[in-house]
C-alpha cells in the first residue's frame, strides 16, 4: 500500500533496497495518504469482492451484478475518502454496463491488470487438472471488465498458477501451467495490441533467476516493467517468485519495493507463493496485521475450497 505508484528511487530513499515488513502511507502519498500500516489496496478489496460473488452464485458470476458491485464498492471507498478506486478498464466498463452496454461488449478494451489483480479467488475454486476449463472460469468472472485476449492472458495466468498451487504444485511447476493458460487465454476475447503474456512471463522468469535481489529488482523495474499493463506487471511478479522461489513473504516484499503498480505485483505474486507454500510459510505477526483488517477470509477461503471439491466431484 505505501510504495503503490511511486518510483524505485523514491522507495529507496525512504525504506531502502527492501521492505522489511507493513508500513503506513508517507504523508502527502497520492492515493493512500494517511492509510495505516497492513491497509489493503483496491487489489484485495476487490478479489474479496470476486470470491463472495463466486461463493455466492455457486461458482456463477453474472456480469450485471459484478458491475453493480463494483459500482457499489467504489462509492463506499470515496465514502471513506479513499483515492484508491476502480482503475481505468473497470471503471470504463462499469460505465457501460449501466448505461445499458451488453456485457460481453463492456469490456471489449480493457487491457490493464484488474482482471488478474482480482483473480485469485478463481483459481482457488478451480481444480487444475481442465485447463480450458479454468480459462471459461476466468473469463466468466473477467469478460465484463476486461475482455481482451491480454487482459485474459494475464488473468489466467494468475488463476492457473493459484489453482496449481493449491494442489501442491511448486513455483516452477505453477508458472509452468500459468503460462500453458495464458497462451490459451490469448485467443478469448477482443484482440488488442500487445505483447504476449505467456512469452514475456516465461522471458521475465529466465531473466532474473539465480541474479541476487537488487538486482533481480532492479531488472524488473526497468526491463520487465512495473506499469498498470497486463504485459508487465503479471510478468514482473512472475519474475519476483522466480527471483525468491521458496520465501512467499520475501518476495511480497521485493515485489511491494519496486515501484510502479507494485501493490498489483505484491498481491499477485503473494497469492501464487502463499498457494504454493501455505499459510504457515508466512510470519505469524504479518499474518496478524492482515486478520486485523477484519476481511474474514479464511471462512472466504474455506467456501472457495468447498467450491473446488464439488467441481472435482
Amino acid at each position: 500500500m505505501p510504495t503503490q505508484m511511486l518510483s524505485r528511487a523514491e522507495i529507496r530513499a525512504r525504506w531502502g533496497e527492501l521492505l522489511t515488513g507493513f508500513e503506513p502511507a508517507p504523508p502527502g502519498h497520492p492515493i493512500a495518504a494517511g492509510m495505516p500500516a497492513g491497509s489493503v489496496t483496491d487489489d484485495t478489496e476487490q478479489a474479496v469482492l470476486l470470491g463472495r460473488l463466486l461463493v455466492g452464485g455457486h461458482g456463477i458470476i453474472d456480469p450485471n451484478e459484478f458491475a453493480a458491485a463494483l459500482v457499489s464498492w467504489e462509492r463506499e471507498m470515496a465514502g471513506r475518502g479513499s483515492e484508491d478506486l476502480l482503475g481505468p478498464s473497470t471503471k470504463r466498463a462499469v460505465a457501460a454496463v449501466l448505461a445499458g452496454t451488453p456485457p460481453g461488449q463492456a469490456g471489449s478494451a480493457g487491457d490493464t491488470n484488474g482482471a488478474a489483480m482480482r483473480i485469485a479467488p478463481v483459481g482457488i475454486a478451480a481444480p487444475p487438472d481442465d485447463v480450458l476449463a479454468l480459462v471459461d472460469q476466468v473469463v466468466m468472472a473477467s469478460r465484463v471488465t476486461h475482455n481482451t485476449g491480454i487482459a485474459l492472458a494475464g488473468a489466467a495466468a494468475v488463476a492457473a498458477a493459484v489453482s496449481a498451487g493449491v494442489s501442491g504444485a511448486g513455483v516452477a511447476q505453477a508458472t509452468a501451467l500459468a503460462v500453458e493458460a495464458a497462451r490459451i487465454a490469448a485467443g478469448r476475447g477482443h484482440w488488442v495490441a500487445g505483447a504476449g503474456v505467456a512469452a514475456r512471463i516465461e522471458w521475465a522468469a529466465s531473466l532474473v533467476a539465480g541474479r541476487a535481489e537488487a538486482e533481480a529488482a532492479d531488472l524488473i523495474y526497468t526491463l520487465v516493467g512495473t506499469s498498470l499493463a497486463t504485459q508487465e506487471s503479471v510478468p514482473a511478479a512472475f519474475a519476483v517468485l522466480a527471483a525468491i522461489p521458496a520465501d512467499p513473504w520475501r518476495a511480497c516484499l521485493l515485489a511491494a519495493s519496486l515501484g510502479g503498480d507494485c501493490d498489483t505485483i505484491a498481491a499477485i505474486a503473494g497469492a501464487i507463493a502463499g498457494a504454493c507454500h501455505g499459510l504457515e510459510a508466512f510470519p505469524t505477526p504479518a499474518i496478524a496485521v492482515i486478520d486485523a483488517q477484519r476481511l474474514d477470509l479464511a471462512p472466504l477461503a474455506d467456501s472457495l475450497l468447498a467450491l473446488r471439491s464439488a467441481t472435482a466431484r
